[in-house]
């Protein structure tokens, strides 16, 4: 089976205050359900609390970022399903959930990972 990445900008989840309870409710359902199906495999939130760091091959950290990654944040989850048919049925429970649209990106297959 393959991975498949589900994620969404920060920006992107435009839901007034008083919903946000109800919406946050809705998104760890379908985890759950995620979890039931045995497809889950994590997920979670940026913390944009805490800077990214770029560490280099020599060991050396700066307080950067790569240009095209600075903006960063929101949620993913990974699940692994039997096909992108598959995917995009999750995909679409949880931009329902999550009131936002989603990004699906497949992963590589590397046997050793």
């Amino acid at each position: 089976m393959t991975k498949y990445l589900i994620s969404f900008p920060g920006r992107a989840m435009a839901v007034p205050a008083e919903d946000f309870a109800a919406v946050g409710k809705a998104a760890h359902e379908v985890m759950r359900e995620a979890k039931a199906a045995g497809v889950y495999v994590f997920g979670g939130g940026i913390n944009e609390d805490v800077a990214p760091l770029m560490v280099a091959s020599d060991g050396t950290v700066t307080n950067e970022t790569y240009p095209q990654t600075k903006e960063f944040d929101g949620g993913f989850c990974v699940l692994q399903l039997p096909s992108r048919e598959a995917a995009i049925l999750w995909a679409a429970k949880i931009a329902k959930a999550c009131r936002c649209s989603q990004e699906l990106r497949e992963f590589g297959y590397d046997p050793e990972s």
